[in-house]
């Protein structure tokens, strides 16, 4: 299967358990990765016959700055649905968040969650 990508999209934006999370902007990172044939746009050299990547940042973007979640588990999986309701070519997403300054009490250099999410409607 190929697979287009955006790694390293950064935000600022108002996700986590605590209050304050939910008030004061802190740093998060998304990348995505969207799973489809990419053929047809090898071939016809079309835009038509791909995804958007300027699409696919906007949703990323608006779902990480204008909704506020208490669990990135949750922020992943509505931007993976936002993606596959926007994308009928695309056959799976692959989200990562990352959440760098999370409010944990020790050294770490990142925190995050992965999830891969499958069109519904495919039959395995």
């Amino acid at each position: 299967m190929d697979r287009i990508f955006l790694c390293g999209m950064r935000f600022m934006a108002c996700h986590g358990v605590l209050p304050h999370e939910r008030e004061i902007p802190q740093p998060f990172e998304a990348d995505v990765e969207l799973g489809l044939d990419l053929r047809a746009a090898g071939e016809s050299d079309n835009i038509e016959d791909t995804v958007n990547y300027a699409k696919v940042y906007d949703i990323v973007s608006t779902d990480l700055t204008v909704t506020s979640k208490k669990l990135i588990e949750a922020l992943a999986e509505e931007i993976a649905e936002d993606l596959l309701n926007a994308f009928a070519r695309v056959r799976w997403v692959r989200v990562t968040l990352h959440k760098p300054a999370a409010p944990i009490d020790g050294i770490f250099s990142d925190v995050g969650v992965t999830i891969l999410r499958r069109r519904k409607d495919l039959v395995c």
